[in-house]
C-alpha cells in the first residue's frame, strides 16, 4: 500500500510539471525558412501560424507554384522544429521513468 501511495504522488507531481510544461511549450515559437530563405514561416508552440514572410522577388505570376510550395516547406520545417522542441521538453519531464518505447504523451 505505501508504494501505491508513492507511485499516485509521482503521478501528481509529473501531471503538475506535464502542465507546466504544457504552458512553456504554448509560449515557444520556431521558424521554418524554405528556398534559402526566400520564404519564412514563425509558428507557435501550438502549430498556429504566427508571421509568413514572403520575399518580394517571387512575386511573379509564373512562379505562383514554386512560391506555394516554399511556404508549404517553410511551413513543414517549423512544425518539425517544434514537435522537436515539444519532444526534448517531455523527454526532461520523463527522465528516469520506466515507459515503454514509442509511448507517446500526453496520455
Amino acid at each position: 500500500m505505501k508504494d501505491l501511495m508513492g507511485l499516485m504522488g509521482k503521478a501528481k507531481e509529473m501531471q503538475a510539471k506535464f502542465e507546466a510544461m504544457q504552458e512553456e511549450v504554448a509560449s515557444l515559437e520556431a521558424t521554418g525558412q524554405a528556398g534559402g530563405g526566400l520564404v519564412s514561416v514563425t509558428l507557435s508552440g501550438k502549430g498556429e501560424m504566427k508571421s509568413l514572410k514572403v520575399d518580394p522577388s517571387l512575386f511573379k505570376e509564373e512562379e505562383i507554384e514554386i512560391l506555394e510550395d516554399l511556404i508549404l516547406a517553410a511551413h513543414n520545417d517549423a512544425k518539425a522544429k517544434i514537435e522537436a522542441l515539444m519532444q526534448e521538453k517531455s523527454k526532461d519531464l520523463t527522465a528516469g521513468l520506466p515507459i515503454p518505447p514509442g509511448f507517446k504523451l500526453p496520455f
